[in-house]
């Protein structure tokens, strides 16, 4: 059966430093590359961390019914799950890994089942969680407060994942997702 791993959380949370990890230690998994009509941040690079779409290009998929799954995750910004990008992965015989979105996550969720693992990973706080962000230095004050608003609401979808795993000790978590890892995929 071909499997997909989903991970979401508040932006600032680790779930991206944990997903890098991850494909270190676990062989046969793959990125899933999403879709985006934002703008690069830092050193991004489009086809590597974002399909980067200008809004139009990303409606025109839409319409053509190119994505699994999207979602207007910020006013004006889409992301998006690309069919193409999961045939891309399954036909190399690997096991999707995916960094989305809350809300996306709960979709990818209910589309695939138990075909799917959802994992959430949970910051030790929300003041934690806004260190995290001014401390990477990739967003203004303004954004950072959109994000801190944002993960109030993202939390709350918690109990809507397979597994929750706060990350307080990065070595902690990274370890018990590896081992949900990979008993769902010897399942």
């Amino acid at each position: 059966m071909e499997k997909l791993i989903i991970f979401s959380a508040p932006s600032g949370s680790g779930k991206t430093t944990i997903v890098k990890r991850l494909m270190e230690m676990v062989e046969g998994l793959e990125f899933s590359v999403s879709a985006t009509s934002r703008l690069p941040r830092g050193v991004e690079q489009h086809g590597r961390d974002y399909y980067f779409l200008s809004a139009e290009e990303f409606d025109a998929k839409v319409a053509e019914n190119a994505f699994v799954e999207w979602e207007e995750v910020y006013v004006g910004t889409k992301y998006g799950t690309l069919r193409s990008e999961l045939e891309r992965i399954w036909a190399k015989g690997n096991t999707i890994l995916f960094d989305v979105d809350v809300k996306g996550g709960v979709r990818l969720k209910s589309i695939f089942g138990d075909q799917a693992l959802s994992i959430f990973v949970m910051p030790p706080s929300v003041e934690e969680l806004r260190n995290r962000l001014v401390g990477r230095a990739t967003d203004s004050p303004e954004k950072i407060e959109q994000r801190i608003a944002k993960a109030g609401e993202e939390l709350g979808y918690a109990d809507r994942f397979d597994r929750v795993v706060v990350n307080d000790d990065l070595e902690l978590a990274v370890e018990q997702v590896r081992r949900a890892v990979e008993e769902f995929i010897a399942e």
